[in-house]
């Protein structure tokens, strides 16, 4: 009776490795439209030129092929599991490019990545283990909502790259720092966020904000998308 052979890693690889830079997937995300699977880094950077699927050409999205894109845990999982150090090395590697990149931002880095569960500097132990990786983590889009006819709609931009991925029990409050940070706002620039055209609590968490004014009013897309505006007053 012939002895069955164990599979080996590199039998799998055709299922665990990305199209585009041919290693193994990280933060494999996969495109909903056709359901092909590239690095999280890799699909993003092709977006950026192309409305396309690099894998099999169709067009994902007109105009934002981005919202089309859902990450895949359990796949991630499984390649960790496949594939001994991987895990440990990747991780090794994303917290080695927040130090090297921390202070680009006028010296901000090391706090917009903190802030957003990306840097090892604030909420992570001394001994750089906890990095925000055990969070459940959430997509959002923050859109300048201007309000027609005030001043201060002159100082508050669009961000550059409005699209992020952070642990979810960051607050509001600490959106507006990142916003106030990225945008260079002075500190008598007050904003709002909301969600659905409320204005949000700063206490409030990105979960809770899903949970409660995303997902139950029938807003099924992706990212969450909340908006900032300066704040105005009444009085």
């Amino acid at each position: 009776m012939a002895t069955q052979r164990t599979p080996l890693v590199k039998d799998f690889n055709h299922f665990i490795t990305c199209y585009l830079c041919r290693g193994y997937l990280i933060k494999p995300t996969t495109v909903t439209e056709c359901l092909h699977t590239f690095c999280k880094s890799c699909i993003i950077q092709h977006f950026e030129d192309s409305n396309d699927c690099p894998k099999c050409g169709i067009q994902v999205h007109e105009t934002n092929p981005l919202e089309m894109l859902r990450l895949d845990n359990t796949l991630e999982e499984i390649i960790f599991k496949l594939v001994p150090g991987l895990r440990d090395k990747e991780e090794q590697q994303e917290i080695n490019f927040w130090r090297k990149n921390k202070s680009k931002e006028n010296g901000q880095g090391d706090c917009l990545g903190s802030r957003l569960g990306l840097s090892d500097d604030e909420d992570g132990d001394e001994d750089g283990q906890d990095y925000h990786r055990s969070d459940p983590q959430i997509a959002i889009c923050l859109d300048c909502l201007h309000n027609n006819g005030h001043a201060a709609d002159d100082t508050v931009k669009c961000l550059m790259k409005k699209f992020l991925r952070c642990s979810s029990r960051v607050t509001v409050g600490t959106i507006k720092k990142f916003l106030s940070l990225k945008l260079k706002l002075s500190s008598s620039c007050e904003l709002d966020v909301l969600c659905n055209g409320e204005i949000m609590g700063k206490d409030h968490t990105l979960e809770f904000i899903y949970m409660t004014r995303w997902r139950l009013h029938g807003d099924n897309t992706y990212p969450m998308v909340l908006e900032y505006r300066p704040r105005i007053d009444f009085g």
